[in-house]
Formats: structure tokens, C-alpha cells, sequence
């Protein structure tokens, strides 16, 4: 797999704020408090499995991981009710 460009790194980087930022939401009660449990569950597992491909991907530089790697804890924790 070829290395991705600055752009895409930056891209992928933002789109994993993005991921989260709702996870932390739904988790919190702040966003799709309206859905089902099983949509808000659907919801934060899409995303955690979304960080951990992402952050697995060998050609990052020298980002920092630490939101990454709390939404990913908080996420794999979490179970709607």
C-alpha cells in the first residue's frame, strides 16, 4: 500500500476528530439521544472500529494519538442503554 499524501493524511486526520467527537457525544448523551440503544451502539462501534483502522495505518507521522486512543477505550467500554 503506498504511502498517502500530506493532504490525505490531514484528511484522515480530521476525520478521525470527527469520530471522536461523536463518540464522546453519544456516549455523554449529548448527540442521538432521541435513537434506539441499538442505533447510538451501531453508532459508537462504526466509529471505534474507524479509529483503530485508522490508527493502525503505518504512515503517520508525528500526530497525537492521545483523543484516539481515549475514544477508542471509551468506546470499546460502552454499551447503550
Amino acid at each position: 500500500m503506498e504511502d498517502r499524501t500530506a493532504e490525505q493524511l490531514a484528511q484522515d486526520y480530521s476525520a478521525m476528530g470527527d469520530s471522536i467527537i461523536l463518540i464522546t457525544d453519544v456516549i455523554a448523551g449529548d448527540a442521538m439521544a432521541d435513537e434506539s440503544a441499538e442505533d447510538r451502539q451501531d453508532c459508537v462501534d462504526r466509529n471505534t472500529q474507524h479509529l483503530e483502522l485508522m490508527k493502525a495505518k503505518s504512515d503517520w507521522g508525528s500526530e497525537d494519538f492521545t483523543a484516539t486512543d481515549a475514544a477508542i477505550s471509551a468506546g470499546n467500554g460502552y454499551t447503550a442503554s
